[in-house]
């Protein structure tokens, strides 16, 4: 909405109620914020005063590192039962992860506002040292909202930080805080501040304070609240066993829609041999590029001998009792792999005894630590990762994204766990040293290799690997910095503003470059280490019944798009070898080019899921 001065409170409560409700703003403050926000009031100035006095030991060290408090000074201090005790915050500097140096560069002021209040020292650096500075320091005060729904990982739920004014950022912390501040959102003009309101009565001189973190349901362990203290207060932790351990059932249920599983007796009768299989589909490529004249395309899925979707599929149950005949294009839990953080859990039953405890175990897997459970955990193991002078860059997935939305790569502990804040997320070990690749045009770069996995059985597994793969490119040369730079460490490119600097090369020109430039090194072999891990980990995924792991249904058949890199290792002997690394695993993933350089892609498919014709169709079975 545009602004309105004429709004009326009860406008103002339907347009903001839930996010009152959800602040935890107590209802005798609501009126006075409606008046302060339509009229832009901050008369915090009128109770409160920001105080600055030297670090405790900085005198006598003739230091002038300057601490800082915000006080009442208000005569009659602050009562609880004052309507009028709720406060506007302004915001100094609102951005996104990937805005951030850019706004430090080009925004007039901005730097310098930021490194005052910061108390960062311009001294002797230089405009870029003293930004690599504020996007340091910037995870101790920065906050974040967003809009939409974490769990289940909308694009519109991308999260906003920002930076309160000097007066909001100056405000210290307390396990016992006075005041709560938090995000709020006017919709009448768009703006978001932050509000502030009192827990306790206070006299004049004493300190306003709040609490840094926001402990959720299950964080109240010690453990937990010194962890997400670690940007402010930092401890070694590393007395903390990293070791990861399985989580038990209900950690597989929580935040996903159950499925509803066919009854263990059921045996799909076989599909009809005299016609045509019936196809319905919700992604249009099917509909394109299935020539294969043994199937067609209609448009009622109650028709159908096939189900083709886009979306996650949950009545299983409902389909064997109301459409026995029917295949379907999902496994029941197939999510034990598809979403980021139960992929690890499940790729670590492929490990092996006696391993390394500081290198990854499965070797294909990166380490990597779930940062809503295991945040103790993470620490310890990247403070003795640091003890040891070990690499300790990361990367930071939200485990309901793709296309690496929200992504970040970083070595600062701080940043790490601040970045949680923004929706529950993944630590995974960067790939530092990855095998790169010459582009003419550009130097060595990062890339990427995405395989298709076809599984037509769980029990016993079949599973095939299409042999056409696709590559994915940087941009720019890589190095072990700038992580910020979206077109040095991240591949994908073929979305968005991204998609004008595709750079594509198909899979049967790639291997004569690839061995060109790695002479000794012959894809066939690295191709069969690459399938190996593939084997690997669907047996892993099918090791444990549901929630568990993937689920026998006779109805179900399934592509998967398996995301990997190449990782330089070293053997005992100083040999050097690739090591392949899975990064992700796709449902439903987008098939736009492979369609496009390989018309015959969907009749392929196709014909191995679910005509079991494997012949000439570019899979292996493994």
């Amino acid at each position: 909405m545009s602004g309105d001065d004429t709004i009326t409170f009860e406008r103002f409560l339907e347009l903001h109620q839930p996010q009152l409700l959800s602040s935890g703003l107590p209802e005798r403050y609501w009126l006075t914020l409606f008046e302060k926000l339509k009229n832009e009031v901050f008369d915090a100035g009128n109770t409160f005063q920001m105080q600055m006095f030297l670090a405790e030991g900085e005198e006598e060290s003739g230091s002038s590192k300057v601490e800082w408090q915000v006080a009442v000074t208000a005569e009659e201090g602050v009562s609880l039962d004052d309507p009028k005790q709720i406060y506007l915050i302004d915001h100094a500097w609102t951005y996104t992860c990937a805005e951030a140096r850019s706004h430090l560069t080009n925004y007039s002021g901005l730097l310098e506002r930021m490194m005052a209040l910061m108390d960062i020292k311009a001294e002797e650096k230089t405009k870029e040292e003293n930004i690599e500075e504020v996007l340091k320091t910037m995870w101790k005060y920065n906050q974040t909202y967003s809009f939409g729904h974490f769990t289940f990982g909308t694009e519109e739920s991308m999260p906003v930080w920002y930076i309160m004014d000097e007066f909001g950022s100056r405000i210290q912390h307390s396990d016992h805080p006075s005041f709560h501040v938090v995000p709020f959102a006017y919709a009448v003009t768009g703006v978001v501040y932050s509000i502030m309101w009192p827990v306790v009565a206070l006299e004049e001189g004493d300190t306003v304070s709040r609490n840094y973190i926001n402990l959720k349901a299950g964080e109240q362990h010690p453990n937990n609240i010194q962890a997400l203290m670690t940007p402010w207060f930092p401890q070694d932790m590393t007395h903390i066993n990293f070791k990861h351990e399985e989580p038990d059932d209900a950690f597989f249920e929580s935040f996903r829609i159950a499925e509803i599983l066919p009854s263990p007796t059921f045996e799909m009768p076989p599909l009809p041999k005299d016609r045509n299989l019936k196809v319905f589909t919700q992604y249009s490529l099917v509909a394109k590029f299935l020539t294969d004249p043994r199937f067609e395309i209609v448009e009622n899925p109650e028709e159908a001998d096939i189900l083709w979707y886009n979306e996650h599929f949950k009545d299983f149950k409902g389909l064997s009792e109301n459409q026995p005949t029917t295949l379907i294009n999902q496994f029941p839990c197939e999510s034990v792999v598809t979403i980021k953080d139960k992929l690890a859990i499940t790729a670590r039953r492929a490990a092996t005894e006696n391993s390394d405890p500081m290198k990854s175990n499965p070797k294909w897997l990166p380490v990597t630590y779930n940062l809503r459970t295991e945040m103790p955990k993470f620490i310890s193991y990247y403070q003795q990762r640091e003890a040891q002078g070990l690499d300790n860059h990361w990367i930071c997935k939200p485990w309901n994204l793709a296309r690496a939305l929200d992504t970040h790569i970083t070595n600062d502990l701080g940043q790490i766990v601040r970045l949680n804040e923004s929706g529950p997320k993944i630590a995974s070990k960067y790939i530092e040293s990855p095998v790169l690749f010459h582009r003419e045009d550009v130097g060595l770069v990062k890339f990427d290799i995405r395989y298709l996995i076809l599984v037509n059985s769980v029990k016993p597994l079949e599973i095939y690997a299409y042999q056409v793969f696709w590559l994915r490119f940087a941009n720019k040369p890589y190095s072990l910095d700038t992580f910020d730079d979206y077109h040095k460490h991240f591949t994908v490119m073929n979305y968005a503003n991204e998609g004008k600097d595709l750079k594509q090369i198909h899979y049967d020109d790639f291997i004569p470059m690839f061995e060109a430039q790695n002479a000794g090194f012959v894809w066939s072999d690295i191709e069969n280490d690459i399938f190996v891990m593939f084997r690997e980990l669907f047996e892993a995924a099918t090791s444990l019944p549901s929630p568990r792991g993937f689920v026998h249904n006779p109805q179900s058949r399934a592509a998967y798009a398996i995301d990997l890199m190449l990782d330089w290792n070293t053997k005992p002997s100083g040999e050097r070898y690739m090591q392949p690394k899975i990064c992700e695993v796709n449902f439903g993933a987008d098939c736009d080019r492979a369609c496009l350089y390989h018309p015959f892609f969907y009749n392929d498919l196709f014909s191995v899921m679910f005509l079991n014709d494997t012949e000439d169709k570019h899979v292996v079975p493994l």
